[in-house]
């Protein structure tokens, strides 16, 4: 039983000293920025962290799109953005990532409906939910967490091409993870159900985010292009991303993460620095802890990152016709 105690102490040392740093440590975006005129997007936007960085941008005069796959929760989130920054520019849109039709139907509906996009925040995400397929055939964590990202931000680039200029270029915002340090770019095995485990296929779907935004950094940026797409990394946070172990389990979990680590206002930081902050829109291809670059992230080099999209595309059916329609003028 001693034993026991023991490792539970040292464990509880050791989260109390790391909490106790990431809170000391935690930096806040201290941008001003007004966004009048300005359109964002935020997928995942209606609770967490998304909900706290909608929230903000809302505040600085932004027409924020807010989508998650819950209308309930999205109208709540919606009435309550409104009613708590005073704006009357926030709109929920239905968005699925785990279905390809959902995100072009989406997709479609912002390029229709919207005159521009200058920031579209990839903040959606799953935990370890599930080691299954979709109706797509694509692995449910790779697919939410990553796959649909990826289709999203590629039909929305003509949007975000046109609203942006050398000045001031459209941003893209992905979340990745820590545990994108785990994670491994396994292109024989990216897609694959029954062979990772859960918690290897979620740092998987984190690296990719990464190493994905790389490689679009460079043909944006080989191309002129004005949109700058980065990642963050926000740290351990307590949000309902661990109500997949159980409800109360996850309640639990996210309050020690909360109390311990970072509540979601804190962990919406580095994101809302890589939005708004003029220096890190002079940047592509990064990634951002702490409202600072922190270097590309992940040991992948330029030809992985140049397969893990070629492969990428074909999973979610992008084809070189559409491909080349999303990326004209390229």
């Amino acid at each position: 039983m001693w034993p026991l105690l023991a490792v539970f102490a040292a464990a509880l040392a050791l989260a109390l000293a790391v909490g106790f740093y990431q809170k000391k440590t935690n930096a806040v975006c201290s941008s001003r920025r007004r966004l009048d005129g300005r359109t964002a997007l935020v997928t995942g936007g209606t609770a967490g962290m998304g909900l706290r960085i909608a929230r903000d941008l809302a505040a600085r005069g932004a027409r924020v799109i807010i989508a998650c796959p819950y209308p309930r929760e999205g109208a709540a989130a919606e009435r309550a953005l409104r009613e708590r920054t005073g704006s009357k520019d926030v709109v929920y849109k239905h968005l699925d990532l785990g279905s390809l039709q959902s995100v072009r139907k989406f997709a479609a509906d912002v390029l229709e409906s919207e005159e521009r996009l200058d920031l579209l925040i990839n903040n959606a995400g799953v935990g370890i939910v599930g080691d299954f397929l979709t109706k797509d055939g694509l692995n449910f964590i790779m697919q939410v967490n990553y796959f649909g990202h990826f289709l999203l931000t590629l039909l929305l680039m003509p949007l975000l091409r046109r609203s942006g200029c050398a000045a001031d270029p459209s941003r893209v915002v992905n979340t990745t993870s820590v545990l994108r340090h785990i994670g491994r770019i396994d292109l024989d095995k990216i897609n694959a159900t029954g062979y990772w485990f859960k918690v290897q296929i979620y740092g998987n779907s984190k690296l990719a985010l990464v190493v994905w935004a790389r490689e679009l950094s460079a043909r944006l940026r080989g191309a002129g292009v004005p949109v700058v797409i980065n990642s963050v990394d926000p740290g351990a946070v307590g949000t309902a991303i661990f109500d997949c172990i159980g409800s109360v389990k996850g309640m639990f979990v996210t309050l020690l993460f909360r109390s311990l680590f970072k509540t979601p206002w804190q962990g919406a930081q580095t994101a809302l620095h890589a939005s708004l902050d003029e220096r890190a829109g002079e940047v592509s291809g990064e990634v951002f802890k702490n409202c600072r670059a922190v270097g590309g992230g992940g040991a992948c080099g330029p030809e992985t990152a140049r397969r893990l999209w070629q492969c990428s595309a074909q999973l979610v059916r992008l084809d070189d016709n559409e491909l080349a329609r999303c990326l004209a003028d390229m």
